[in-house]
């Protein structure tokens, strides 16, 4: 068997494909915080462009990619494919392991996805500026990317651990001519009440969400711009999971275990939906595993309950596993993961059955990656290794049964940038 899948320019999707056309019912739609009643489209408008508005209240099944956001996608889409083959040797598993490779992508993660995207939604309604949040990097500077490319401007406010953890991220954010401000800080209401208190506070997503949506609600010519959680941002991501059908088809193999690592959920949910919609007709039996952090755990130990997506309130209250707005997670080295919730639709797969959800400790998934690095020769990033560290522990599970099963995980970005969090000196060896 071929260690690549061929990146064949047809494999690229020309629409985006939206599970929520054939879930036999939806998670409970998101509330006005004033009112708690459902909140309707145009109470978005002041902080999202009402094409993105659309997206994320659709239930067409497959949604037209447009040629613009083709273009540019097709400069690293499809991505690779890959066999694990060095990975189960040094196992010695009869498991065969291959993954879903997003780092080839222009800033090494699978979130230019939905920035392009967005992007692009914003500048047909005439915004000038974007603002957004970053944990690790990734996010900030696929939206930075995004915005060059559609003439935009990007403000970032990015968690302060990572800011400080990884220069590398701020400087990727920066080249692409976007601003980076460390948050909690005082540029915003928000941040300011924190940044007085503390002003070293570690700052979280939630902290970074709020920051950005009251600069985007309070400024005009400016709209606010997420990198996860949201429908509209995993319908994106599908175009993850719908090369890797293909792919696999082109393989030969039928996958039996999906893996993703999770922290809002979109990458996860990029891989694995396309999959699951095909699971819900066709029921064949493939397992899905969600992977937190043990030190953010929101599927795991957080309660399934409405809550804000941010930490001061400004978001309407989504239905989703979450560990409560004002949890602030350690500053683990997976900066892309320490979020207090998950995204609603990937909740909601969980109280159906349909994804199993498990948490790892920082070492173990360090560990997985060093291994991952030794035999397959890249480095993944810190969430990702998340991913990298569940389907080692599948391989060797299928070890004691000598079962030799087909393990799909998503290797959702490189960690290149995120170099300093292996250092020993952290207390990851």
């Amino acid at each position: 068997m071929a260690r690549y899948a061929s990146r064949h320019p047809s494999y690229l999707p020309e629409n985006f494909y939206n599970l929520k056309a054939d879930l036999p019912e939806l998670p409970p739609p998101p509330l006005n915080p004033a009112t708690r009643e459902p909140l309707r489209p145009e109470e978005l408008e002041p902080v999202f462009p009402r094409g993105f508005i659309q997206q994320e209240i659709t239930r067409q099944k497959f949604v037209p990619i447009p040629d613009e956001v083709l273009e540019v996608y097709s400069r690293f889409r499809p991505t690779p494919l890959i066999q694990a083959s060095a990975l189960r040797k040094y196992l010695d598993t009869p498991a065969r392991i291959f993954y879903k490779y997003e780092g080839v992508g222009p800033t090494g993660s699978h979130k230019t996805n939905t920035a392009l995207m967005q992007a692009y939604l914003a500048r047909q309604e005439g915004v000038e500026t974007l603002t957004t949040e970053t944990g690790a990097g990734q996010w900030g500077s696929a939206l930075a990317y995004a915005c060059s490319q559609c003439g935009l401007k990007a403000r970032v406010f990015m968690v302060r651990s990572s800011y400080r953890q990884k220069p590398g991220r701020r400087i990727l954010i920066q080249l692409f001519g976007g601003e980076v401000l460390e948050s909690p800080g005082p540029a915003t209401a928000a941040g300011r009440r924190f940044y007085q208190e503390n002003p070293d506070h570690p700052g979280s997503l939630g902290m970074a969400i709020s920051e950005a949506v009251e600069a985007a609600v309070s400024q005009p010519g400016t709209k606010y711009s997420l990198g996860s959680v949201l429908d509209a941002v995993l319908l994106h991501q599908s175009v993850i999971g719908l090369e890797a059908i293909k792919q696999c088809q082109e393989l030969g193999i039928e996958p039996e275990i999906i893996i993703g690592c999770v922290g809002g959920g979109s990458n996860f949910a990029g891989l694995s939906f396309p999959f699951i919609g095909q699971n819900l007709t066709v029921k064949n039996g493939i397992k899905f595993l969600a992977v937190e952090p043990e030190a953010c755990p929101s599927l795991t130990r957080g309660q399934l309950q409405y809550e804000h997506g941010d930490t001061a309130g400004l978001t309407p209250l989504l239905f989703m596993h979450n560990l409560g707005r004002d949890f602030v997670p350690p500053p683990i080295h997976a900066g892309g993961l320490r979020y207090h919730g998950m995204a609603p639709l990937v909740s909601h797969l969980v109280r159906m059955g349909l994804v199993e959800a498990r948490a790892y400790p920082q070492k173990q998934v360090f560990t997985a990656a060093e291994i991952f690095f030794k035999t397959e020769g890249l480095l993944p990033a810190p969430e990702s290794a998340h991913a990298v560290a569940a389907a080692i522990e599948e391989a060797l599970e299928a070890k004691k049964t000598n079962r030799p099963v087909n393990i799909l995980f998503n290797l959702s970005g490189h960690g290149f940038f995120d170099i300093n969090a292996y250092d020993p000196k952290n207390g990851n060896a």
